[in-house]
């Protein structure tokens, strides 16, 4: 078992437990913390908290988390683009149309089964019996850098390093029409939508969701643009830049219902990755090319200007 100490912030105040959780700590998602929370794995003062109490701000919470589940994926020779690598952690240039981990319609042939077959029993457990060694997902049609824990050591390391924003995650898309400003950000919390529980979406009691963005080259109707995110949220970029009116080339979920001719999914790719390394400390910068067919798009772009 591996106790967790926690301090609600004041801006805390007024929050549900398991969303809190679900924010302090990366590796559990809002149903996990529900689950410890029933399990009375939650306390504060000794005492049992339920999954629905509301914060008041400044209080200690002390969390057991589970000792990682036995590994149930299986490892598949599945091609792998390696861009770092070393006894701790493996970043992977993933391609469009590889999805993350098992889940239910996508039982194997995931990124998690390619690492399962290139690293052996050196990933880490906390994320549990289908998800080995992952950090953070990148969505299925979404390509770039994404980088995965050998070991709990690592995993948990750079999980703190996702809640305090030293590790830095950089997208590159192409928007649809034309950003007024050169830089901008969007604050806005993102949850499940609710006319449509398949889609994410802007809503009031959402989970806090930053997006800053930096306008890279301007084309006629749309602009290439670079992302930051401070938070991960599910299709976060996706999701943020629709609300504001410039939904991604090819995003048939938020943006356009018809694919654009020669994309695969949505023109978004994880450029770049900047992390302290779990166990050294120092600062790790990694950066990739972007895929063929968004450089074919940017060609096209470019000879309509």
């Amino acid at each position: 078992m591996d106790e967790r100490i926690l301090t609600a912030a004041p801006e805390d105040a007024g929050k549900r437990l398991d969303a809190f959780l679900a924010e302090a700590l990366p590796e559990l998602t809002r149903s996990a913390a529900a689950r410890l929370c029933q399990e009375g794995q939650v306390t504060a003062g000794g005492k049992p908290l339920a999954k629905n109490a509301r914060l008041n701000g400044g209080e200690t919470i002390a969390v057991t988390l589970p000792d990682p589940e036995p590994m149930e994926a299986v490892a598949q020779d599945i091609p792998l683009d390696v861009v770092y690598e070393d006894a701790d952690v493996i970043v992977v240039n993933k391609p469009k149309g590889l999805v993350v981990h098992p889940a239910p319609g996508h039982p194997d042939g995931t990124l998690v089964n390619a690492l399962l077959h290139h690293c052996g029993d050196s990933l880490s457990g906390v994320g549990g019996a289908l998800r080995p060694g992952i950090v953070h997902r990148i969505d299925r049609d979404t390509s770039g850098l994404i980088i995965a824990a050998k070991n709990d050591f690592a995993h948990q390391k750079l999980s703190a390093q996702l809640q305090d924003h030293t590790l830095a995650r950089i997208y590159r898309c192409i928007v649809v029409g034309n950003l007024r400003q050169d830089t901008g950000t969007v604050d806005a919390p993102i949850g499940r939508c609710p006319t449509d529980r398949k889609k994410m979406a802007v809503v009031a009691n959402g989970r806090s969701a930053v997006t800053h963005w930096t306008v890279l080259e301007r084309f006629q109707g749309f602009t290439y643009a670079e992302c930051r995110l401070e938070t991960g949220r599910t299709h976060q970029i996706r999701v943020h830049m629709a609300h504001i009116g410039h939904p991604i080339l090819g995003d048939t979920v938020y943006g356009a219902k018809k694919a654009v001719p020669g994309l695969r999914g949505q023109c978004l790719h994880a450029v770049g990755l900047r992390f302290l390394h779990p166990r050294t400390g120092e600062a790790v910068e990694l950066r990739c090319d972007l895929p063929e067919e968004f450089q074919a798009q940017l060609r096209k772009l470019e000879k309509r200007t």
